[in-house]
């Protein structure tokens, strides 16, 4: 029999449990109504963050400003010009979310977890929309594609942060001038790929120094990028990547040395492998040769599924830096011994880390989608019906704070 590890509570965030609702958005809403310098917006930001908390059945903006204003032209009129074109700043909203949300949950050896979140969406004008692979179907379709930081501890997660994916052609073809101009995309936005935009909320939170952490959890579509992981390396957390079977290490450490000059041309100063040193190796090929008794089982709580059983075992190994070794790290085998799925991860951290910390984090990255499938089913975070980039944001702000408030509610 194994030691039952837990991962996050599975939280029942629904907003009809809510007793005295308009109570608890009062009092959670004057947090961050400083933050609104008008009274006009403040009303509305309360009003949205309600509006997202109600059981209909779609949460945009016509069906909220019915069940709250009644049938009223103008108010659903003032209610989209508040999302898409208010001049509040998100980033002081988020920033203050930030502080709340380590009042609540912080916890030294907190984890920050980094997943896409992508929505469905109809036509072809919206910031940002595409055909291109859509998590939410599993497939290629027209989807907005977004990144999302969260936090996770034993006591509950959330989410702290989002940027918006825009192809390279959304951001650079002339083709697109026109659409660009009317979504009021910046002038200065560059394509970035997912991990830089992920780099970028990581390294806020870290900068802002609001929000205790220790880790950071990410799947293998994050796990690949080496210049994203040696950068929160960098900050001094540890990460813990799901990383694809095919990813290279080296078990023993590999000599190398700076060639000798030559006699001709410049002096090498570049360190290359030496010849006949130790051959690279695929995670999973040395994964499966672990011998079937090293390792240990152990049970996991990870969400609403339940318990689950897996066998994990762990091997110190050279990371690949453009061709060289890179930092020590330790690769991890999680075998599913009911399915047999193969998981791999590299994680770093100190030596002697406790295997069950190891086991831990492992199951760290469901409460960000869970987190998502929350807003997505009780907050409306994919009714937002919006084409413009500042509306985007708006948004999506406000969805995570009314996420939030449900947390809370939740953990009193």
């Amino acid at each position: 029999m194994t030691t039952l590890i837990e991962t996050a509570p599975a939280m029942e965030l629904t907003p009809q449990a809510i007793d005295h609702l308009v109570e608890a958005l009062r009092e959670y809403h004057a947090i961050y109504s400083p933050l609104f310098q008008r009274r006009e917006p403040r009303e509305w930001a309360q009003k949205y963050l309600h509006g997202l908390l109600l059981e209909l059945p779609r949460t945009s903006i016509e069906p909220m400003v019915l069940a709250l204003e009644g049938p009223q032209v103008k108010a659903v009129r003032t209610m989209q010009l508040f999302r898409s074109a208010g001049t509040w700043e998100d980033e002081a909203l988020l920033h203050r979310h930030w502080q709340a949300v380590n009042q609540t949950l912080g916890e030294a050896d907190g984890v920050l977890t980094l997943d896409g979140s992508d929505f469905l969406q109809q036509g072809q004008e919206s910031v940002g929309v595409k055909r291109q692979y859509c998590g939410e179907v599993g497939k290629r379709a027209n989807c907005h594609a977004g990144v999302d930081v969260g936090y996770a501890r034993r006591q509950g997660s959330t989410l702290l942060d989002r940027r918006l994916y825009v192809p390279h052609e959304g951001v650079e073809e002339e083709a697109y001038a026109a659409r660009r101009r009317q979504c009021g995309v910046p002038p200065d936005i560059a394509c970035k790929t997912k991990p830089t935009l992920g780099w970028e909320m990581i390294q806020a939170v870290h900068q802002a120094g609001t929000v205790q952490a220790r880790w950071v959890t990410c799947d293998a579509a994050f796990g690949r990028d080496t210049t994203l992981l040696d950068r929160i390396d960098g900050l001094g957390w540890w990460y813990c990547a799901a990383v694809p079977h095919d990813t290279q290490v080296w078990r023993p450490w590999p000599a190398t040395a700076v060639p000798p000059w030559s006699g001709q041309g410049r002096t090498p100063t570049r360190p290359r492998l030496l010849t006949g040193e130790a051959q690279l190796e695929e995670v999973a090929q040395l994964a499966a040769a672990l011998p079937a008794d090293r390792g240990t089982r152990q049970t996991i709580k990870e969400g609403s599924t339940g318990p689950r059983v897996a066998r994990f075992a762990t091997l110190r190994v050279i990371a690949v830096r453009q061709g060289l070794p890179g930092p020590a790290v330790w690769l991890v085998r999680r075998r599913n011994e009911l399915t047999g799925e193969l998981k791999t991860y590299l994680r770093h951290a100190v030596a002697d880390i406790p295997l069950t910390t190891l086991v831990r984090l492992s199951g760290m990255r469901w409460p960000i989608e869970t987190c998502f499938e929350d807003g997505k089913q009780s907050l409306g975070m994919g009714d937002d019906e919006v084409r413009g980039w500042r509306g985007w944001q708006h948004h999506m702000t406000l969805c995570m704070l009314a996420h939030f408030l449900l947390v809370r509610v939740c953990l009193r």
